[in-house]
């Protein structure tokens, strides 16, 4: 096992792809200990992680991204947050987290919402004076409200391999995103107290009304998503389809922009999104199944009983090991891996699972923004054309900020867990 294990640190820092880690890492294990036999049955574990329901979810929410960012849809959430807050000083950072806040309702992943972003608010805030790594910092940070706000895709994968309840993990994660979301808006609202920026000319009421009413059908998809799932219309997974279908009616009868020809595009980025996921999520499995063969779930959680019986500091425990997870570990496949290992704990210790869910996906999404392995991280550096050592350096307060939020969520579980014992 060890030098298996030898050979997935090699293979990170060289920078192989995650997937191709995990996979090359379980059959190096196989014949290192010369089980044999495992090879037999790795097929079968493989495509296994991937037989369930829930996970259709993925699939569709990604083309509902894509549709309604071919659609005029996300143009519009975006204009519409500059209309509201863009005229405060440091407005258009506000924009940037208002809009990363609606957006989380639609894309579901952090990464993809840092990439899409990153394209359009760093040019526009470079334009307004902004220098290009608080820019680029600003986007990276708001990107991770992505995961966190319903509907999320590591929640989905979460409830897949725990159990839990997808739709009370979409409910349980509203609060936590609004809170973390303030807290970057503070932040922003101190820095440009201490650097005096300067507004903007305030929107007239005209001007904010003819943008409200123009947002209106954009906001049907969110809206439509969080409600269905909270009043129990529908599963996560029937929201997936029915916010595919309200964003085709929207894009394409309301405001037009959508058009036939934007359909091949459309299908073959959901197709690459979705494969490239899928792949993750059967290599973590089966590399899930040896670290489960080695019975190291069971040491590491004899390992954490026998520290401490306290469920604060089992969680204190908790965070830190996750916050160095996230480090080194795609989020996904470090959720695949890891939750086996913590779910039989949760019992011992009192805590709520959806609440625990809640608390390692926020860990695992923040690890996108550290070095090494931060896939977020180099995007924005990446798309912003920022050097990864100054933006690291200027992601630190947002990242503070984001410690800070995820203290009170850890230690405040009624804040997470309200939502969904009133939906119940």
């Amino acid at each position: 096992m060890l030098l298996a294990l030898l050979f997935f640190i090699i293979l990170l820092l060289i920078q192989v792809p995650i997937s191709f880690v995990l996979g090359i890492t379980t059959i190096l294990y196989i014949f290192f200990t010369s089980n044999l036999g495992l090879l037999d049955t790795a097929p079968q574990r493989l495509y296994s992680g991937l037989e369930s329901y829930g996970l259709l979810a993925i699939p569709l929410f990604m083309m509902a991204g894509e549709l309604m960012n071919s659609g005029g849809i996300t143009k519009r959430l975006i204009n519409f947050s500059k209309t509201v807050v863009g005229h405060y000083r440091g407005g258009l950072a506000y924009v940037n987290v208002i809009s990363n806040m609606l957006l989380a309702s639609i894309i579901g992943s952090a990464t993809a919402q840092i990439a899409m972003m990153s394209r359009t608010m760093v040019p526009s805030m470079e334009k307004e004076g902004y220098t290009k790594e608080f820019s680029s910092a600003t986007t990276a940070a708001a990107g991770l409200l992505g995961p966190i706000i319903p509907p999320s895709m590591m929640f989905i994968i979460y409830g897949v391999t725990s159990g839990t309840s997808i739709g009370s993990m979409f409910s349980a994660g509203i609060l936590p995103g609004i809170i973390l979301g303030l807290s970057f808006i503070l932040l922003i609202a101190y820095t440009g107290m201490k650097q005096e920026w300067k507004g903007t000319e305030k929107a007239g009421f005209n001007e904010i009304s003819r943008s409200f009413v123009s947002v209106i059908p954009a906001l049907l998809v969110p809206g439509i998503i969080i409600i269905g799932i909270l009043s129990g219309v529908f599963t996560a997974t029937e929201s997936a389809a029915i916010a595919c279908t309200v964003a085709l009616i929207v894009g394409f009868f309301f405001y037009k922009e959508l058009k036939i020809k934007d359909f091949p595009k459309i299908m073959i980025n959901t197709a690459v999104t979705t494969a490239t996921i899928t792949l993750l999520i059967a290599m973590a499995n089966l590399f899930g199944w040896i670290i489960t063969f080695e019975r190291i779930p069971q040491s590491i959680a004899n390992w954490m009983v026998s520290i401490t019986e306290n469920p604060l500091i089992f969680l204190l425990i908790v965070n830190l090991f996750l916050l160095l997870a996230g480090m080194v570990l795609d989020g996904i496949a470090a959720l695949i891996i890891l939750v086996p290992i913590f779910t039989p704990l949760l019992a011992q210790f009192g805590i709520d699972p959806v609440h625990f869910g809640v608390i390692i996906c926020i860990n695992l999404t923040i690890g996108l923004l550290t070095p090494p392995v931060g896939a977020g991280l180099y995007i924005a550096s990446s798309l912003g054309q920022v050097k990864l050592e100054v933006l690291t350096k200027a992601i630190w307060p947002f990242l503070i900020a984001a410690f800070l939020a995820l203290a009170l969520i850890t230690y405040w579980p009624s804040m997470v867990l309200w939502l969904p014992s009133v939906m119940q």
